[in-house]
């Protein structure tokens, strides 16, 4: 093992140490994957050595490599399972990983340099073949760790040199030989492999890199986010107390409990209202969005009648429609239809679609609800006469902070947040919310959800006394 400690990054060395554990998962799970090519590659090597050369040197040296494979293969398969990410465990893990390259280099190089012994001076194309291709193989497959593939490659060097210079030792052979020849090729094959395995390695610590960077700007968007998320809650709330007391009494003041105005003060009293009610959605609004965005927001699921559902949305919708001189029309369903979800919220998207649907109404026009059932799904329909929704607005439309028409002609304000929260809380129901709209024409609006059938009451037996 002391020539494997040579090889082993220091534990002082931040870039090795930092990225250890992702090189070692990622060398064990190239290493797993390709395990049948690799054994594909040795057996073909070996059914043509036993067939040109010994059959009983090629099938003992392929016995020697498939025994390192095995060994491969229980370390690939026990640094898949290791999760706690310990330091120590990977300089551990790492040293096994040493190990088997001695070995399994060793094997193949031995396998080579047999044949090679076998065959005498006559060119040795074929261990050459196999030894290149075994390079290779390892430049394009093992370069997550450098210290497994310098290791590796070193081995397959001098085994390089031991079968480009036996020749020479053997022969002595003139400059002008095909034996130098040979060695000068081998040379160059060398740098090639070696100039392969460089490429690889700068591209695989590159791309090392590059998720570094990418997991620290996702730290910093997180952070950011929260800290967000924070100020956003932070000053919704503490506007929210004072708000509410202004709002409430200058409700009192137009409702002239406090004593009747003079003209020229109502006007300016109805728009400080208006706009005190304009901010009061915007902050319950803003607060409901940073509570759905942080996973806050807290559902209460239980059963849920759609048929007082919608009742009790149109109830509680009347009023802002009578305002804008809009009817509200119900098609109920003929029986009692169950969903399971959140009552509270479920009022507060039924709420933001029929008050839009109020609100691009024209005057006089008719407002219709309906609820529609399939075999196990529940839609509900919120229709209008408007204007319509042009074909390329669906993004704006369930996008935050943003509405269909943004010009100053457009006739309601809002917060451009409704349709965004209505449509996370129809998710998070596991619904879906969309519309059909024909521009000029109308727009139906409409939620779905699963039907839920609920659970026969089993009548209780009372004991005969």
């Amino acid at each position: 093992m002391a020539l494997v400690e040579n090889f082993l990054p220091k534990k002082d060395d931040w870039y090795a140490t930092a990225h250890l554990e992702q090189q070692l998962k990622d060398y064990a799970a190239i290493g797993e994957k390709l395990i049948w090519q690799r054994q594909a590659i040795f057996l073909a090597a070996t059914i043509l050595a036993a067939f040109y050369v010994d059959p009983v040197v090629s099938f003992s040296s392929y016995a020697a490599v498939l025994f390192t494979e095995v060994l491969d293969l229980v370390l690939s398969r026990r640094l898949r399972r290791w999760t706690d990410g310990e330091p120590e465990k990977s300089f551990k893990f790492l040293r096994w990983v040493m190990f088997n390259t001695v070995a399994s280099a060793g094997a193949i190089s031995l396998f080579v340099v047999l044949i090679t012994l076998q065959q005498g001076p006559n060119g040795h194309f074929t261990p050459l073949f196999f030894l290149v291709a075994a390079s290779l193989f390892a430049a394009v497959n093992n370069h997550q760790l450098l210290p497994a593939l310098f290791l590796r490659l070193i081995i397959y060097g001098a085994t390089f040199m031991f079968i480009a210079t036996w020749d020479l030792i053997r022969l002595s052979p003139p400059i002008n030989s095909e034996v130098w020849l040979q060695f000068f090729t081998v040379a160059f094959v060398l740098y090639f492999i070696v100039d392969c395995s460089m490429v690889f390695l700068k591209l695989y610590r590159q791309g090392l890199e590059h998720i570094d960077e990418l997991r620290q700007e996702h730290e910093k968007t997180k952070v950011a986010l929260m800290a967000k998320s924070q100020f956003l809650s932070t000053v919704s709330h503490e506007l929210r107390t004072p708000l509410t007391s202004v709002k409430g009494a200058l409700e009192l003041v137009r409702s002239g409990v406090m004593g009747p105005l003079p003209n020229n003060i109502q006007p300016a009293i109805n728009t400080a209202a208006r706009n005190s009610k304009r901010l009061a959605d915007l902050i319950n609004d803003l607060l409901d969005l940073q509570q759905i965005e942080t996973g806050e927001m807290a559902f209460r699921f239980k059963l849920v009648n759609v048929r007082e559902l919608v009742s009790d949305a149109v109830i509680m919708s009347k009023p802002y429609a009578d305002q804008l001189d809009v009817s509200l029309s119900v098609t109920n369903a003929d029986e009692d239809i169950f969903i399971k979800g959140d009552v509270d919220r479920l009022q507060q998207v039924m709420a933001n679609l029929i008050s839009n649907a109020s609100k691009f109404s024209h005057r006089g026009d008719t407002v219709t609800i309906s609820v529609s059932r399939t075999q196990n799904r529940v839609r509900i329909n919120v229709k209008d006469n408007g204007t319509g929704i042009p074909e390329d607005a669906k993004e704006r439309v369930f996008g935050r902070f943003s509405q269909v028409s943004s010009s100053d002609l457009r006739k309601f304000s809002g917060t451009g947040l409704g349709m965004n929260i209505s449509k996370k809380i129809v998710e998070r129901h596991g619904g879906q919310i969309d519309y059909e709209s024909i521009v000029g024409c109308g727009t139906t609006f409409f939620i779905e959800f699963g039907l839920v059938l609920p659970q026969p009451e089993v009548p209780s037996v009372q004991p005969i006394s």
